[in-house]
This record gives C-alpha cells, sequence and structure tokens, in this order.
C-alpha cells in the first residue's frame, strides 16, 4: 500500500460546501487535484450515495466510488474536509467528510483504520478542536502506517 494516502495538501480545516452534493464535489476535487483519482469517480460517488448512505455516525461521512469504478482510481488517497456548520447528510449532521479512492482492496483497510479514530470521541474531539491540517494529520497519522 502507499505509505502516504493522507498528506497535508489533502487536508482543508474549513470546507466551503453547504450541501451533501457540494462536500462530495469538495472531497472528490481534492483526490482529483492528489493525482489520485479521474473525472469519472464523482459520478460513481453519488451513485454509491444513491444506494446506501456513506454517513458513518460521530460526525463522519466517507463517501467513496462503486466497485464498477476502479479504472477511474488511480491511486489510494483520502481528502479530508472539516465543517465548522454540519452539512446535511439524509436528516444527519456531518462535520467531517473524508473521500477514499483505493486501489484494489486497499480502501478497506484504510476505511478500517479511520473508524478507529471515529469510534474514539476523544479523537473527534481532538479532529474538530484541531487549528491546523498538521495537527489533523498527526491525529490521523496511522492511515499512513
Amino acid at each position: 500500500m502507499a505509505s502516504q494516502v493522507l498528506t497535508q495538501d489533502q487536508i482543508r480545516i474549513e470546507g466551503t460546501a453547504t450541501t451533501k452534493l457540494e462536500a462530495m464535489r469538495e472531497a472528490n476535487d481534492i483526490l482529483v487535484a492528489a493525482g489520485a483519482v479521474t473525472g469519472a469517480y464523482l459520478p460513481a460517488m453519488l451513485e454509491r450515495e444513491e444506494s446506501v448512505s456513506t454517513y458513518m455516525g460521530n460526525y463522519l461521512a466517507i463517501p467513496h466510488g462503486t466497485n464498477e469504478s476502479k479504472d477511474a482510481i488511480l491511486a489510494s488517497a483520502l481528502s479530508f474536509v472539516r465543517y465548522s456548520t454540519p452539512i446535511d447528510w439524509d436528516g444527519n449532521p456531518v462535520r467531517f467528510v473524508v473521500g477514499i479512492a483505493g486501489i484494489g482492496n486497499e480502501h478497506l483497510d484504510i476505511l478500517s483504520k479511520i473508524a478507529i479514530v471515529f469510534s474514539d470521541e476523544d479523537e473527534v474531539e481532538a479532529l474538530l478542536a484541531a487549528k491546523t491540517g498538521e495537527e489533523i494529520l498527526d491525529i490521523l497519522s496511522e492511515v499512513n502506517a
């Protein structure tokens, strides 16, 4: 697995989106800019969201593409966007949108590492309180291990 799936360039401590669609676009744009996915990935993220919500609890949503969108993935990577005003995600408040793209089945390993961090309420509070991308990257460092 690539050692750096999340870098400071892929972290936004203040997202600009106000809707679920805009938030998914923001997460995707970061993945595109990182060279991890092609423009074909956003439609696959939207398709996945139609079939099953990517809201995970603890203010977290993890939009990702469908299994059929694997050719749109060029490298395993994450995008991380935090919102000070919660995004309405199918009636759930979301403060963190983590876009994910994984080569092969790498997304499963990455997802489990994110789930561990977000299952700890102290870690979630630390992510909410973080002042810099560097602090966020430090809290999420396990995803790069």
